[in-house]
């Protein structure tokens, strides 16, 4: 039997994220904090994945909300997808003041709980276009697999990045 896109999607979603913990739990526990030198916004572990956790709570809003016959503002309300950067800044204003620890354990529910929609889902209301009024001319898929598994492709390549730029430091530090 073929398997379907939504068994993909769930396949996909749970190998990237836990690609994704594989690359954080690489670096030394006392490490992965450290901040790295860069003008982009993500500077450190804990920025990438309350990143992500934030995504998974704007998409649990969206769903809740399309599910109950109300049209949902996406991304967030005061914002159009054209200003996604402000959105995003805001987002990794509000924190700054989270530990990864804390970051790491509030991903993995939300990251449960998309899980579980997705679950809740047959195939073909996942992938049907304009089978539920607030996707709009798109479908479930479309959603979930932005804000799970193409998201997460996304936070490693971020991850990959800082794990390298950390134990570059720690390899410089040894050198000298």
């Amino acid at each position: 039997m073929a398997t379907s896109k939504k068994e993909i999607l769930l396949m996909n979603s749970d190998k990237h994220f836990n690609r994704l913990l594989e690359i954080i739990e690489s670096v030394p526990s006392r490490k992965r904090g450290i901040s790295i030198e860069t003008l982009e916004r993500d500077k450190n572990f804990r920025d990438v994945v309350m990143h992500l956790y934030e995504w998974h709570a704007m998409l649990e809003r969206w769903y809740r909300e399309g599910m109950d016959g109300d049209t949902p503002f996406m991304p967030a309300p005061g914002y159009k997808w054209r200003n996604i950067g402000l959105l995003n800044m805001r987002t990794w204003e509000n924190y700054q003041e989270v530990t990864l620890n804390q970051a790491i354990k509030k991903l993995k529910l939300s990251h449960e709980r998309v899980m579980d929609l997705i679950r809740s889902h047959t195939n073909e209301e996942i992938m049907t276009k304009k089978h539920y009024k607030w996707t709009k001319t798109s479908n479930l898929y479309s959603y979930f697999a932005a804000n799970t598994s193409d998201h997460y492709v996304w936070a490693i390549k971020k991850c990959e990045g800082i794990a390298k730029s950390i134990n570059g430091v720690e390899e410089e530090q040894v050198v000298k």
